[in-house]
């Protein structure tokens, strides 16, 4: 399977350095030393520019649950190029998204403690400092004078941090190849590695024209390696040091590549405009969807890379002259150029201290919520962890132990030693060496010693506090460990360090509890924000719905596209509106949109409150629009309780953000149905075995589609507030389905006062039909009930159409009238 791999953040888990027996530099040193235009040799180029060249370490941040933080042994590392004497080294931005604890080290193995000052995911460049003077800044060539064919090596640290600066060599293969990157890369067949991305690719003048930043990845594919030229790099670097950032320009259109251009084939086509974000540029222009985008001044646009190539040589705020085809004319349009600021992404800090081993000065580990602490040797490694803490996995580095410690909750805190040592269960097979209560010291334990079938000694330890027990298992690899006494010792005095506190003020003591950091919810869209810990996602229903504890409490994700010239303003409002057309006056109170900011751009909220004449529910809803989707958000909590909701409510619209890396990548267009709901029209549904059909409006629920349906006696339509529900029955007469009817609304009413109903004879669907009226309040919900009994066909129908006072609209009550008339029946 073929893949595109940036080849820079190589992670390791083993504590022991990889060792290569083969040396990287290639054997052609002799062919390319005479083609240097300098008459100089490899090693003396080389001797040039790796002075320039430095490996760079830390910890990777790779958006793992909470529960599985890095262990101090997984590192990452890539390669860097210095570019200032005081420090500053250009890489990849890959290579140190979210890196923590960046290392440097130079060619002549020194070290320094980096931070990543500028970053630009777009060109995939970023920046780091470290504090030093007197570095050597690496000369960069002209990009006029990078040609197809010159020798050229790579510089970088591939596979291990002990392989930093290792060399290899070939060819520029090509120039100007769009694979996926915004600018054009050059393509070269020297050797490029897992960890080389950020590095040099340099001439043989020892200059640099590009930074290596991926390679093509296939099972009989080899040599074919990408790096970003040196034009992309000096424009991204002469932006960081002007502005901190790159300021993009933006057209504010979304553009589609022609069949020619996405395969790779000369194209003459331009770019098709697919979306116009909204007050863009582009918008005041008035170009539209649909339209082609033939060039920016004299730069032609036939494909994706071209346009953003063209649009390097621009700042926000200059004009550009566009040349494109709309309704089969040719026309040109002078355009004020804005900024992408949806391109400029930030960099995670380091969050743990300076130095790369984040548990530095760490000697006790353990868990606050659950209250127990261990020794922490350097060589111990924590593999695993469940979601609430209760069960943790360490393992030794070397590969030759593991504790587990698991809690047990909820047992009788009156177990005696006999009950805590019947815990202990052995697995069939496993000998036991040693089993008894221990009652010695200051915490009592039952004991379990015993060889796995198969070899591998383990000791497990029962500790009874409270309502809970808990279980500390020590597992050897090897009978060894446990043979050779001194190994022994040292795995038995890392076990009796177990104990059932845990010292908070204790600077050396390393907390793992599950429950020390914040609930964090990442959508797929995008969309990041903080939760209570106690909130889960519920796992039915549609979108994204999370609720507290006791479902009272929730906040409801939805995203959808936005339509070409929708605007932030003109959605808001159309959602007030829904919510008029839904409750009458009596049942809503609606703050009314106001305008807002959120993760720093502009927004819009709302606050409103809805019952059905039971208990009020109050609604606090956020509206972004991104790009091209739109975001709601919405928090709903009971009315009387929103004082203490504010809390909440303000901590997590606080916590808003966007994680550009989060947006999974097949997300297409997601059409918003409330914008089609005013196509909506009715549907048939017929039922064959009970000769009838309905025209019922297609959005309201029926459980399953209309048509195909199996068909059955009892059918119901639902809507908000409502339903319109249909029973047949083809083996009673009219009477008696009318008798059992009538005695259930008389017994109503003699249990209830205030339950009045009214049975009259009517005229409908071309017989007589017996009609009762009810109005009524079931716990303080008042609603309207119509039910019609009556015979065709030798069928006995009972319709029934119940609304909501809440929901009564003169749209709605019209709507259920028009579905229960529109019944029709057939014969056999």
């Amino acid at each position: 399977m073929k893949t595109w791999e940036h080849w820079g953040k190589s992670v390791r888990m083993s504590s022991a350095a990889v060792v290569l027996a083969a040396a990287l530099l290639s054997g052609g040193a002799g062919v390319y030393a005479d083609a240097s235009p300098a008459g100089g040799t490899l090693p003396a180029v080389i001797q040039k520019t790796t002075s320039s060249v430095v490996a760079i370490i830390g910890k990777p941040g790779d958006g793992s649950k909470k529960v599985y933080e890095a262990n101090r042994y997984r590192l990452a590392h890539g390669t860097g190029v210095i570019v200032r004497s005081d420090g500053y080294i250009l890489t990849n931005a890959h290579v140190v998204k979210n890196m923590r604890n960046l290392t440097i080290v130079t060619s002549d193995g020194k070290s320094f403690t980096g931070k990543t000052t500028h970053y630009d995911e777009e060109s995939d460049l970023a920046l780091v400092k470290i504090e030093a003077a007197g570095l050597t800044p690496a000369t960069f060539a002209s990009p006029s004078d990078i040609k197809v064919g010159e020798a050229v090596m790579a510089i970088g640290t591939p596979l291990s941090f002990a392989l930093r600066n290792s060399v290899t060599s070939g060819i520029v293969s090509g120039m100007e190849r769009t694979v996926q990157s915004k600018y054009q890369l050059i393509q070269t067949d020297a050797a490029i590695n897992p960890g080389n991305s950020g590095g040099a690719l340099v001439n043989m003048k020892g200059e640099v024209i590009g930074i290596n930043t991926m390679k093509y990845v296939e099972y009989g594919v080899d040599s074919l390696g990408f790096a970003i030229p040196v034009d992309t790099v000096q424009y991204v670097l002469d932006q960081f040091f002007k502005y901190g950032k790159v300021k993009r320009p933006s057209l504010g259109l979304e553009l589609g590549e022609s069949w020619e251009a996405v395969v790779g084939l000369p194209s003459g086509n331009g770019l098709e405009v697919t979306y116009v974000q909204p007050d863009s540029p582009s918008s005041q222009a008035g170009i539209k969807q649909g339209d082609l985008l033939l060039s920016i001044d004299a730069a032609k646009t036939h494909n994706l890379v071209e346009y953003n190539e063209a649009l390097k040589k621009y700042l926000p705020g200059q004009k550009v002259r566009l040349t494109l085809q709309s309704d089969g004319k040719t026309k040109e349009l002078d355009v004020t150029l804005g900024e992408d600021a949806a391109a400029q992404s930030g960099v995670t800090q380091d969050a743990d201290g300076s130095y790369i081993d984040a548990d530095q000065g760490k000697t006790l580990i353990g868990d606050s919520h659950y209250g127990w602490s261990i020794k922490y040797p350097a060589g111990l490694v924590k593999t695993n962890q469940s979601a609430t803490g209760d069960n943790v996995v360490f393992a030794d580095a070397k590969g030759e132990f593991a504790v587990n410690i698991r809690i047990q909750e909820k047992v009788s805190r009156d177990l005696s030693p006999l009950g805590l040592l019947k815990k202990l269960n052995t697995r069939g097979g496993d000998t036991i060496l040693e089993k008894r209560y221990i009652d010695a010291g200051p915490l009592p334990y039952a004991k379990l010693a015993g060889e796995r079938t198969g070899g591998g000694y383990y000791e497990t330890r029962a500790f009874l506090k409270d309502d809970k027990i808990y279980y500390v298992t020590l597992a050897l690899s090897s009978e060894e460990g446990a043979n050779t006494v001194s190994k022994k010792n040292s795995f038995m005095d890392l076990l009796d360090s177990f104990t059932l506190k845990f010292d908070a003020a204790n600077t050396a003591l390393k907390d793992i509890s599950a429950y020390q950091d914040k609930n964090t919810v990442t959508t797929p869209y995008g969309l990041a924000f903080d939760l209570p810990d106690e909130w889960r996602k519920k796992e039915y229903g549609e979108g994204f719905v999370y609720t507290n504890k006791d479902g009272d409490q929730s906040v409801t994700v939805r995203v959808s596209s936005a339509a070409s010239g929708d605007t932030l303003k003109d959605w808001a409002a159309r959602q007030e509106k829904k919510i008029k057309d839904t409750y009458v006056d009596g049942y809503r109170e609606i703050q009314g949109s106001k305008d807002t900011t959120a993760v720093g751009m502009p927004a819009i909220e709302n606050r409103y409150a809805t019952t059905m004449g039971d208990k009020w529910k109050q609604s606090y809803v956020l509206y972004l629009l991104k790009d091209k989707y739109k975001y709601e958000v919405k928090v709903s909590y009971p009315k009387s309780s929103a004082d203490d909701a504010d809390s909440m409510l303000s901590a997590l619209t606080s916590s808003i953000r966007f994680s550009k890396e989060a947006v999974n990548r097949s997300l297409g267009i997601i059409q918003d149905e409330d914008d089609l709901a005013y196509m909506s029209k009715n549907v048939t549904y017929t039922s064959q075995k009970y000769r009838y059909s309905v025209w019922i409006p297609e959005t309201w629920g029926s459980g399953g589609a209309y048509d195909g349906e199996t068909d059955s006696a009892s059918k119901s339509f639902s809507f908000e507030g409502g339903s319109l529900s249909i029973s047949a029955d083809d083996r009673s007469s009219l009477g008696e389905v009318w008798s059992k009817s009538e005695k259930d609304y008389k017994k109503n009413a003699e249990n209830d006062a205030a339950y009045q109903y009214q049975a009259t004879d009517e005229s409908l669907f071309d017989t007589s039909v017996k009609k009762v009226a009810v109005q009524y309040k079931t716990k303080n919900v008042p609603y309207t009930l119509n039910e019609y009994t009556f015979a065709k066909n030798g069928i006995v129908y009972t319709v029934r159409s119940r609304i909501n006072d809440a929901v009564k609209t003169e749209e709605q009550w019209e709507r259920l009238n028009s579905a229960v008339q529109s019944m029709k029946f057939t014969e056999k």
